[in-house]
């Protein structure tokens, strides 16, 4: 099992949390649409971390001992069976935060998150959260709309994994993961991909090669490059643009 690796103090950010300079290394975007005064008491409680692939920040039935705000990167929220089996019900880049559940008072996880593509964040201690919480109420608010965009997807995706088949569940988990982590290319194998899709790898090998055929991915080594994003939108199943409609009409409704 991988863990977090905290950076040095030299390169912390926790150390001036009133710098205009590290406030613009701060990718998350919760983090970044707090009012000073709250920026200002949260960052002293934040550590700066490296989260290389498969570092797991929550397991299921365990306490929550920390929450993260994700900088770069990818975490996957899995649902894991009594079988050790798991399927992917939801994932989390910059726009969000693991450890909701401390949000609502809980404890622990239901869901175990473990970080697929590699990149950083920003942890905080779950008594720290729940003292700021008091007093940071648009951080509140955030994490609170946060929950209820992670339940969308939850909801969205187990109707997707039911309904729709592997190419169009390839093409959605690819627009989603393109969304999250920037850039055109997204490193994950077959291996991963059937894993989280809950289907045979085989099944994702002949879904990827249809993509690639049609010219909207090129796949090797490990990697996928989105060569035609319009196209891919096209062959995703309606999942993705539904999760992207409500998702839109709440930030209407929040502003």
């Amino acid at each position: 099992m991988s863990t977090a690796v905290p950076l040095s103090k030299s390169t912390s950010l926790s150390s001036q949390p009133s710098s205009n300079n590290h406030k613009q290394a701060v990718a998350n975007k919760i983090l970044r649409s707090l009012p000073r005064k709250e920026y200002n008491l949260v960052f002293p409680r934040l550590e700066w971390l490296v989260l290389p692939v498969h570092t797991v920040l929550n397991q299921v039935a365990k306490p929550i001992e920390h929450g993260y705000f994700i900088n770069s990167g990818l975490a996957s929220i899995l649902t894991v069976l009594a079988d050790g089996k798991s399927v992917e019900v939801g994932l989390t880049g910059v726009e969000g935060f693991v450890g909701l559940p401390l949000v609502a008072g809980f404890k622990s996880s239901a869901t175990r998150v473990i970080i697929q593509i590699d990149g950083s964040g920003f942890r905080i201690s779950a008594k720290d959260l729940v003292r700021l919480l008091l007093e940071c109420p648009v951080l509140e608010r955030s994490l609170q709309q946060c929950s209820q965009s992670m339940a969308l997807q939850s909801t969205q995706v187990a109707a997707c994994n039911r309904l729709h088949d592997v190419n169009q569940r390839l093409a959605r988990w690819l627009l989603m993961s393109h969304d999250r982590v920037g850039g055109d290319v997204v490193a994950l194998t077959q291996e991963f991909l059937a894993h989280m899709l809950g289907t045979r790898r085989a099944s994702v090998t002949v879904a990827a090669g249809v993509l690639q055929k049609a010219g909207l991915i090129a796949y090797a080594r490990g990697e996928v490059k989105i060569q035609d994003r319009p196209g891919l939108e096209s062959a995703a199943c309606e999942c993705y643009a539904s999760i992207n409609r409500q998702s839109k009409m709440w930030q209407t409704e929040s502003a």
